[in-house]
């Protein structure tokens, strides 16, 4: 099992499964996976308070990709840890690039 199961192709893009903490020092994409949820870990400074985390997440994963913000939307998950993003614009193999030299720049 790998950081790929969190990674879906739909026309257009990608769905990336997230699990978000808000409110931790310093923010963090991708902070980790977790393999039991299938999830990419991400780690945000702004607290889940009048959608403030989810506006950096989007802002935050638009920049990791290159991408307009307008091509980053959540989908599933606005009002909960566990969220899917609609990432278009990219295919499954940019993401899993990005995402694993992300991943394994944590590990080092």
């Amino acid at each position: 099992m790998s950081f790929e199961d969190a990674i879906k192709c739909v026309e257009g893009g990608v769905i990336i499964d997230v699990e978000v903490t808000p409110g931790s020092r310093r923010t963090c994409i991708p902070g980790g996976y977790n393999p039991w949820r299938k999830r990419i870990e991400v780690k945000l400074s702004e607290n889940a308070r009048k959608g403030k985390a989810n506006e950096q997440l989007v802002e935050s994963l638009s920049s990791l990709f290159g991408l307009r913000e307008s091509d980053v939307s959540i989908v599933t998950g606005l009002k909960c840890a566990k969220k899917s993003v609609l990432v278009t614009g990219i295919g499954r193999e940019r993401a899993l690039s990005v995402l694993k030299e992300g991943l394994d720049s944590i590990q080092d």
